[in-house]
C-alpha cells in the first residue's frame, strides 16, 4: 500500500469543502454524533458555571485564621473554571451549537452540586468532591469522543489536567486541616 493511498486526493477534498458549507468546521469526516457531543459540552458548561459560582461564594464567605491563603486558592480556581466555561462555549459554537447559559435547569444539567459549606474545611471538602466529579466526567467524555473529534478531545484533556491540579491543591489544603 503506497503512502499516497492514506490521503484523499485534492479534488475530492475541495469538493467536500464546498458541500454543506453551512456546517462550518463540522465536515463529513466528523467522527461522532454531533448532537451527543453538544449535549456533553453543554452539560460540562453547566458544571463549570456551577463550580465558578460555588468557588466565588467560598471566596467571599471564607473566614477564620487560615482563610486568606484558602481564599486565594478559591479565587484562582474560580477564574480557571470561568476560562473552562468560555472555552467550552466557544467549542459548542464551532460545532454549530448554542451554548446554554440559561440559569433555568443549571443545577440539573451540572454534574457537580452547589454546596455552600458551613466552615472552611466544609468548603474545601465540597470543592474537592466537585473536582473529583469533574475528573470522572471529563475522563468519560474523553473516552467517548476518542479519535472522532480530536479538537474537542484535546480541549477536554486540557480541562481535565486543570481539574486534576485543582483536586491536588484542595487535597493538600484538606490534609493540612486534618494534621
Amino acid at each position: 500500500m503506497s503512502e499516497k493511498s492514506f490521503f484523499t486526493d485534492v479534488k475530492t477534498l475541495r469538493a467536500r469543502a464546498r458541500d454543506h458549507i453551512e456546517r462550518g468546521a463540522v465536515t463529513t469526516g466528523y467522527g461522532r454524533d454531533r448532537a451527543v457531543v453538544l449535549k456533553l459540552l453543554n452539560d460540562a458548561l453547566a458544571t463549570e458555571i456551577v463550580c465558578v459560582l460555588r468557588y466565588k461564594r467560598h471566596y467571599f464567605t471564607a473566614t477564620g485564621i487560615h482563610a486568606q491563603s484558602v481564599k486565594a486558592e478559591f479565587k484562582e480556581h474560580a477564574a480557571e473554571e470561568q476560562m473552562h466555561a468560555d472555552k467550552l462555549a466557544q467549542r459548542i459554537v464551532e460545532l454549530g451549537g448554542a451554548p446554554n447559559f440559561s440559569p433555568e435547569g443549571l443545577l440539573a444539567r451540572s454534574h457537580a452540586e452547589y454546596v455552600e459549606g458551613d466552615s472552611l474545611i466544609d468548603m474545601i471538602r465540597e470543592d474537592l468532591v466537585a473536582e473529583r466529579v469533574a475528573i470522572e466526567s471529563y475522563t468519560e467524555m474523553i473516552r467517548y469522543i476518542g479519535d472522532g473529534d480530536p479538537t474537542t478531545k484535546r480541549l477536554l484533556e486540557e480541562i481535565l489536567a486543570d481539574e486534576e491540579e485543582h483536586a491536588d491543591d484542595l487535597k493538600s489544603l484538606h490534609d493540612g486541616f486534618r494534621a
